[in-house]
């Protein structure tokens, strides 16, 4: 007799597609169907619990099933779920926009609702080529993005992204983008510092600005983390010196913190270590707690009156969805910042941060490990095949997929990236869970790289 979990697996694979997976690896990897999920935990049919060590795709801050985020759920959907947007509008869409416009970067006063991630970027991209197309410039139609940048995976966010395991099957429907060295410091000289290797890899994109500027719309970024792109890192400076250099050649700054806002690198935005106000700002994944899917772009007043006209001029932006401004989900996300302005999220995980740090500072010396990196909340690990060349693993071998393997034997969530086992868990998390979640980490790159 197959137990529960089986039987669910076995019914899911009868119906279900899911992401970011070949399906086929299912006839010999065991499906995890969960059942409930309470703080930090997760647990299966058959009672087996595993830490969300990785936020369910980093969209988890506070736990699951929090229970200040379902009060406010319930009480919200006893008194309106959902109305359209476009003519309408209801207290919780309000009520969000303001306080997202009073907590995120001076000079960003205009919030435009949409569905996901991916989608915000392409609500970013669009609007920032129509307000020079509004303004007279519609030669301003390309974008610069680093390289190793992902940005989402809808076609507008897929050309502006670059790695290529999720582009390079669809470049023949991709627009043509700029793409620039990137500041990551994994590849820093002996005894160079971030700061200083990310200041100096943006002469790469100073020059190219230089060179592009008169048919440039936006450089999009990720601010500190490459996330999606193997966690790679950089400096603060390296923003700092993209907004100045965008002002002096007239081109709008995006910045993608779909995965790194809302306290992941240790500040409530990454922007604010640079001390710098992008033109636009996508956020999405932590909005709304983990609980429903929600994005906002936010933009400066200068670009809302660059659409702001007569109907006839045909200047206003006719982008939609249908779900624009959801009330359960900006329930959810005025739930989430209620708990960020009533407890101290920021300082306490800054000590959370410091564990993780400790926690993981042998892993420094392991013959298979070439880079452990930190930003925040999100600590990565970088297996390899020789410490001193760097040389990675062939991706063939899959490496990664040991480490997972193993973590679910012992009760946690991991899921690599390649060859780099990261760390990006609910902020509800404590200090023994850290320590169980590290060392199963340790013990699953132990196995994958014997």
């Amino acid at each position: 007799m197959t137990g529960l979990n089986d039987q669910w697996s076995q019914r899911d694979l009868r119906v279900l597609w899911h992401p970011c997976t070949q399906m086929k690896d299912h006839e010999a990897l065991p499906m995890i169907p969960i059942k409930k999920g309470q703080g930090v935990w997760l647990e299966d049919f058959e009672g087996n619990r595993y830490i969300d060590a990785i936020s369910s795709w980093w969209v988890n801050l506070f736990g699951h099933c929090n229970p200040h985020i379902n009060a406010a759920l319930q009480q919200q959907m006893e008194t309106l779920e959902h109305v359209i947007l476009a003519g309408f509008s209801h207290q919780a869409a309000i009520e969000l926009a303001e306080q997202l416009v009073a907590i995120t970067p001076d000079g960003l006063d205009r919030c435009f609702y949409a569905d996901n991630g991916s989608s915000a970027v392409e609500v970013a991209l669009k609007m920032s080529f129509h307000a020079w197309r509004n303004l007279g410039k519609p030669e301003k139609t390309r974008f610069i993005a680093l390289q190793n940048s992902y940005h989402g995976e809808t076609l507008g966010a897929l050309a502006v992204g670059d790695v290529a395991l999720y582009k390079e099957t669809y470049a023949p429907l991709l627009m043509d983008v700029i793409t620039v060295p990137g500041p990551d410091c994994y590849n820093r000289e002996p005894g160079e510092t971030w700061a200083e290797y990310s200041r100096r890899r943006f002469q790469h994109m100073d020059e190219t600005l230089q060179k592009h500027a008169h048919e440039v719309s936006a450089v999009i970024v990720e601010p500190l983390v490459q996330c999606a792109g193997n966690m790679r890192m950089y400096d603060p400076i390296y923003l700092s010196m993209l907004r100045e250099a965008c002002n002096r050649y007239d081109v709008h700054l995006i910045a993608d913190e779909v995965a790194v806002g809302f306290g992941r690198t240790g500040t409530l935005f990454a922007c604010e270590q640079a001390h710098i106000s992008p033109d636009f700002i996508c956020l999405s994944k932590g909005l709304t707690g983990g609980y429903l899917p929600l994005s906002t772009v936010l933009t400066t007043s200068a670009i809302y009156d660059a659409f702001y006209d007569r109907y006839e001029s045909l200047k206003g932006f006719l982008h939609s969805h249908s779900y624009t401004g959801n009330a359960l989900g900006c329930r959810a996300a005025l739930a989430t910042l209620e708990i960020f302005s009533q407890q101290a999220v920021i300082e306490n995980n800054r000590k959370l941060s410091e564990c993780m740090a400790e926690a993981t500072r042998h892993f420094s010396d392991h013959p298979n490990v070439a880079d452990v990196r930190q930003t925040g909340m999100i600590l990565a690990i970088e297996m390899v095949k020789d410490k001193h060349s760097k040389e990675a693993f062939p991706w063939q071998e899959r490496r990664g997929l040991r480490v997972y393997q193993h973590a679910l034997t012992q009760g946690v969530l991991l899921r690599p990236l390649g060859n780099v086992v990261y760390f990006m868990p609910p902020y509800v998390i404590n200090q023994e869970q850290i320590q169980k979640m590290v060392d199963v980490a340790w013990q699953g790159i132990e196995l994958a790289t014997a």
